[in-house]
């Protein structure tokens, strides 16, 4: 018989050969008795001693809690990098994210991090395109990216998605994204739908003499996903969105793996389901991390100032992850150089009077979407669209919005709809 424990305070784990997982461990018993149990149930572990666990075994591959904090309710968990399959989502989920979270010693726990090793992060594909390869596509290589997800979410057919589209893109969009909702419906077919819009995408750069992208939604079972991107990639397109919550990361891997030259929109939907709850589930954080690994070009992350739950910190550091920038990590142990970043979307209850505290906390290197702010203008669509190409022009030259809607009608109405701001057009 072999009596295993998981808990070793002294140990110092090897960040190039073991992830490491930062859990909020609430017990319904004693602590170090639930730390333990998480330990075990998500290495080698099981509920009683077992004769076929050899102590050779133990030493080389369970995990072992080497960091307990109980007034924070926090603990770090070493794990042997040999327990996970390189390059696979799933298996790591069920490993370190699996039935720890239904123990019923355990009370509320949360996978708040995981620190990978280059190896492991390395055994995956990454973004194809990535931030640099996103702006070389648009041709803007820092400003922010402007886009607009069509409204209502669902309703109009495939003509009217079209033409909407075209207004917003020849008044000053970058990017025309489906919403999460909207995939092949009895009134709005997929194949109709993307023929058509495409099309009107190409008349639009033409006109515009600029380069437009639309986030075609793509998200369906696996055989039936890859022949929507293959026919938008037949059609011109350079961009498709995936939920990637509902439809699973691990067919966004199958997606990226097909390398069709698409930049992959990856968009959250269903994501506070388990991230949201500050004490039990799963952070953004790890999605965010689990995404770019999966190879997410573009993700949703929040925008701190709409409608969407996620503080400025929370946000910021995803952000920062995405993008390589390492401030909000005070020691990185993971090495990401040979993966190229993500770019963050920003989306949820954006109006063009709520851009400069966005840009504020968040900076420019990002996509901002968006929805009702657009197609909720008082005047109509295209002046919504020409109310946000002028916030965002603007920000970029450092001027109040207020001063610069005195000659800019739609922004001022924009602001005056939703900011409450009312002054004359003329001084």
């Amino acid at each position: 018989m072999s009596h295993v424990g998981y808990i070793d305070t002294m140990y110092q784990p090897n960040y190039k050969k073991e992830l490491i997982a930062t859990f909020y461990l609430e017990p319904d018993a004693d602590f170090a008795e639930a730390a333990n149990a998480v330990a075990g149930e998500s290495s080698i572990g099981s509920w009683t001693d077992l004769s076929t666990l050899k102590p050779a075994i133990a030493e080389k591959l369970k995990a072992r809690v080497f960091y307990i904090d109980q007034k924070q309710k926090k603990i770090k968990i070493a794990y042997p990098l040999d327990l996970f399959e390189l390059g696979s989502i799933p298996q790591l989920l069920s490993s370190i994210g699996g039935n720890i979270f239904s123990m019923k010693i355990v009370k509320n726990l949360r996978l708040v991090d995981i620190e990978f090793p280059e190896k492991y992060i390395n055994s995956f594909q990454g973004p194809a395109f990535g931030i640099e390869g996103v702006r070389k596509i648009l041709k803007n290589p820092d400003r922010l990216i402007v886009g607009s997800i069509v409204k209502p979410k669902v309703g109009l057919n495939a003509d009217e998605q079209a033409d909407v589209s075209y207004e917003v893109w020849r008044n000053g969009i970058d990017l025309v994204k489906d919403d999460e909702n909207l995939t092949s419906m009895t009134f709005n077919n997929f194949y109709d739908r993307a023929k058509k819009v495409l099309k009107m995408l190409k008349q639009a750069e033409e006109e515009t003499s600029r380069v437009k992208l639309y986030a075609c939604n793509v998200t369906a079972p696996a055989d039936e996903m890859l022949k929507r991107a293959q026919f938008v990639k037949k059609n011109g397109g350079k961009c498709v969105m995936i939920d990637i919550i509902s439809a699973g990361l691990d067919n966004v891997q199958f997606l990226r793996k097909k390398n069709l030259g698409l930049i992959i929109h990856g968009h959250r939907a269903g994501h506070s389901a388990f991230t949201r709850n500050p004490r039990h589930g799963i952070t953004m954080l790890v999605i965010a991390k689990l995404s770019r690994l999966a190879g997410v070009d573009q993700l949703h992350t929040g925008t701190v100032v709409g409608k969407m739950e996620g503080g400025a910190e929370e946000v910021l550091q995803i952000n920062e992850l995405l993008r390589e920038d390492w401030s909000h990590y005070h020691v990185l142990r993971e090495n990401w150089s040979k993966m190229k970043p993500t770019l963050p979307i920003a989306s949820g209850g954006m109006h063009p009077g709520l851009l400069p505290k966005l840009v504020e906390t968040l900076g420019n290197d990002l996509i901002v979407n968006f929805g009702a702010g657009i197609h909720g203008h008082a005047d109509g669509s295209a002046a919504g669209a020409r109310a946000c190409a002028q916030a965002v022009e603007a920000i970029s030259r450092g001027l109040d919005l207020k001063d610069y809607s005195v000659s800019h009608s739609e922004l001022k109405q924009a602001l005056a709809q939703w900011m409450g701001v009312q002054y004359k057009l003329e001084r």
